[in-house]
């Protein structure tokens, strides 16, 4: 199982030979997945220990908070992905204006080689770390010359072109393309929450629907998705037809997410419940009463079926 820890002032892990890959990691998409793999990589040729160093919270929550972007998965979302690509360990850097302060050499010589013990350090063409983010690729291979670590640098991964981002994967979600964020992602874009008891009218028109509260922040655009649902740990996805939107059609409220599903009988209220968001089927509309609705519903669970007529995943990290 792999081990996660938190770099708290003074602590120290000094793993065997340990292969450090740098990052936000931020929903790990395909790009974030080759520098894993490349760690894994060096650290089995040396006997040594795979280390993912993130950092919680995001940089940009403390350097611009107005502009800092909606997270893509939470913090135990990201160490389940990590684990399930093989990584040996986690460690959160807490990012606060004081790391944020730090120049390249004391980010280096305190964080890389202090507190972890790198012997290799994994990091993309594009990275920057330090104050001012001043420090480079270049300016971290002179570092680790004098502090004893090497660096390893990977280039991009591209799709259709062009580099595959957590940006692009905001971009797609935004736009309501769960298709392109799932291949930019590796696995469909994935969320979890509590059921919260809603106002029951799905039950009343004979389509009850569970109503999740998420605890992450990135959800796609208002509309009608073919999603799969987790509810119990172990047992493979439920079809679902999921609504991310107002309920226009009676009350236009705040955004909520519910979700109808398929061939599934249990009470969930209460229970922790994940989606897995696969295809958009429309648009989220206003109808001229609860008939119309339920009928356009009815296609929309046939649709759904179409769209999700393969083997159910076993999980939401089905794909890595």
């Amino acid at each position: 199982m792999m081990q996660v820890v938190r770099l708290e002032a003074g602590a120290s892990f000094q793993w065997p030979r340990a292969s450090v890959a740098v990052g936000n990691f931020d929903g790990v998409h395909r790009g974030h997945q080759a520098l894993v793999a490349r760690a894994i990589e060096t650290a089995s040729a040396s006997g040594g220990t795979a280390v993912v160093l993130t950092f919680d919270p995001h940089p940009a929550r403390v350097l611009a908070p107005q502009a800092a972007p909606a997270a893509l998965m939470t913090l135990d979302q990201k160490a389940r992905v990590l684990s399930r690509l093989g990584a040996q360990a986690m460690a959160v850097l807490p990012f606060t204006a004081e790391v944020a302060a730090e120049s390249p050499q004391e980010f280096a010589a305190s964080v890389l080689r202090g507190a972890l013990g790198a012997d290799t350090v994994v990091v993309g063409d594009n990275f920057r770390f330090g104050r001012g983010r001043a420090g480079d690729v270049d300016a971290l291979q002179a570092l680790g010359e004098s502090l004893g670590f090497r660096v390893v640098e990977v280039p991009p991964v591209l799709l259709g072109g062009q580099r595959v981002s957590s940006s692009r994967v905001r971009e797609a979600l935004t736009q309501g393309d769960a298709t392109t964020a799932a291949n930019l992602l590796g696995r469909a874009h994935w969320i979890e929450g509590q059921v919260v008891r809603g106002a029951g009218r799905g039950r009343t028109i004979g389509i009850p629907t569970a109503n999740l509260q998420p605890g992450g922040e990135m959800l796609p655009a208002l509309g009608v998705y073919a999603a799969w649902c987790w509810v119990d740990a172990g047992a493979p996805g439920v079809a679902a037809v999921v609504n991310v939107g107002r309920r226009p059609t009676f009350d236009a409220g705040d955004v909520s997410v519910e979700a109808h599903l398929l061939d599934f009988e249990s009470d969930l209220y209460g229970r922790t419940m994940g989606l897995s968001f696969v295809d958009r089927l429309r648009e989220e509309r206003a109808f001229a009463g609860a008939d119309a609705l339920v009928r356009q519903i009815r296609d929309d669970i046939a649709a759904a079926r179409e769209v999700l007529s393969g083997p159910p995943p076993a999980s939401p990290l089905d794909g890595l």
